[in-house]
């Protein structure tokens, strides 16, 4: 079964961090970017971030530009989400999304070939 499945997530403190990760299963990243989305209660779902491939290229949002980091590690079919200094507005559920094309944080949703469940994060005192 192919699919993609994010972990990390949890309740966190304003200023505090997290590594989100995502890991495929029944197929190999290689050949995938990878975006991470988020969507906060009542809100539409909007890209955070994403990686190329080979883990040259990236994109940011604004909102979390300087403060996120992707990154990708093929030998062990995981990218990663290291999300820092978080603030209230980042609670969200995360998700990861594979697509064969190339991507950056406007990427249609449609374009992504499969989808993980989800990873909650909560940042509140």
């Amino acid at each position: 079964q192919l699919q993609l499945v994010e972990s990390g997530g949890g309740l966190v403190q304003p200023g505090g961090s997290l590594r989100l990760s995502c890991a495929a299963s029944g197929f190999t990243l290689d050949y995938y970017a990878i975006g991470w989305f988020r969507q906060a209660p009542g809100k539409e779902r909007e890209g955070v971030s994403c990686i190329s491939r080979s883990g040259s290229s990236t994109d940011y949002a604004d909102s979390v530009k300087g403060r996120f980091t992707i990154s990708r590690d093929n030998a062990k079919n995981m990218v990663y989400l290291q999300t820092n200094s978080l603030k209230p507005e980042d609670t969200a559920v995360y998700y990861c999304a594979a697509t064969m094309g190339p991507c950056t944080v406007y990427t249609p949703e449609s374009v992504y070939n499969y989808w993980g469940q989800g990873t909650q994060v909560t940042v509140s005192s």
